[in-house]
């Protein structure tokens, strides 16, 4: 049976990335446990271990990751960061990694050295054993996929729900034109910052801003809600307009929801103590879904980046 099909509407093109996700839970069936111990979350939370360790799975593609302009110790350690920044994002902290590669047998060893440089540069700054994986030959292309454990580092696991109507969303950083600043390999994954909010009570929910603000905010909103947010409130990146900001991708930011009874001034106080070179901006808040909001974002006529559309 080849695995191709020439008719769009049997292919996984016809579905996307998120209905394609929500198939494999169906056809994985009662293996495939709820969130946030399978898929879902920015890390799976691995169920009966002592600390809760977490494991997430990232890769960096040739031509849709990284492409020539980008040095070889850059992708390397790109590709742990990614997986870096899905544990920041649940409050984790990393511990061990393995590395499967998918190489033609026309890569560059010169290549493959600096890459694998790089990427020991970020492990030994992060504390990561790089512990195993695999090698195999692949007819043409380059992929790299890094396998991250970590561990909580508090009593409490951060993850996309939890948010209610009525509370803040706040965001790190800055967002938008990772591709043309370079961001998107030259980021800092938020490990010390997840942290910090995992510690904090009044932090409801969190994720990495990976696809673009404008999709990975319908993963913390809750039922029958919709974020109000307006325009002005969104940090942008210099020279970025509202939808690169919005729907770009590859920020690696902290995304995450405040309780309503919350003052996020008393709140950015208090982060600015702990991260004073850390960015830290409210967004706007939760609010029901039939409210009319004409000073706030249409999020219906924004999409960030999904994979296979």
């Amino acid at each position: 049976m080849s695995p191709f099909s020439r008719n769009h509407a049997e292919t996984v093109a016809a579905l996307g990335e998120e209905k394609l996700l929500t198939a494999i839970q169906r056809w994985l069936g009662p293996v495939s446990p709820r969130r946030p111990f399978g898929i879902g979350d920015d890390c799976a939370v691995l169920a009966g271990t002592p600390r809760r360790q977490l494991l997430t799975v990232d890769p960096v593609v040739y031509g849709r990751h990284f492409d020539d302009a980008v040095p070889a110790r850059a992708v390397g350690a790109k590709l742990l960061k990614r997986n870096l920044s899905d544990l920041a994002a649940m409050g984790g902290r990393p511990t061990a990694a393995v590395l499967a590669l998918s190489l033609d047998a026309r890569t560059s060893l010169r290549w493959l050295e600096e890459f694998y440089r790089g990427l020991a540069a970020t492990a030994r700054k992060h504390r990561v054993a790089i512990v195993g994986g695999d090698v195999v030959q692949a007819e043409s292309g380059l992929a790299a996929t890094l396998t991250l454990l970590g561990e909580a580092t508090g009593p409490r696991i951060l993850t996309r729900r939890g948010a209610r109507i009525g509370d803040h969303i706040c965001v790190t950083g800055t967002l938008g034109g990772s591709l043309q600043s370079g961001h998107h390999y030259r980021f800092t994954p938020r490990l010390a910052e997840g942290a910090w909010l995992a510690r904090r009570r009044e932090v409801r929910a969190m994720m990495d801003v990976s696809d673009g603000l404008a999709k990975d905010l319908h993963a913390l909103t809750p039922p029958a809600a919709r974020p109000s947010i307006p325009a002005a409130a969104v940090p942008r990146r210099r020279g970025c307009p509202i939808e690169a900001a919005l729907t770009d991708g590859e920020d690696y930011e902290l995304l995450f929801v405040l309780g309503r009874e919350t003052d996020p001034k008393i709140f950015a106080r208090k982060w600015r103590q702990a991260f004073p070179r850390t960015p830290l901006t409210c967004l706007g808040r939760f609010v029901p879904a039939t409210r009319a909001d004409p000073d706030a974002l249409d999020f219906q006529r924004y999409h960030g980046y999904e994979h296979l559309r």
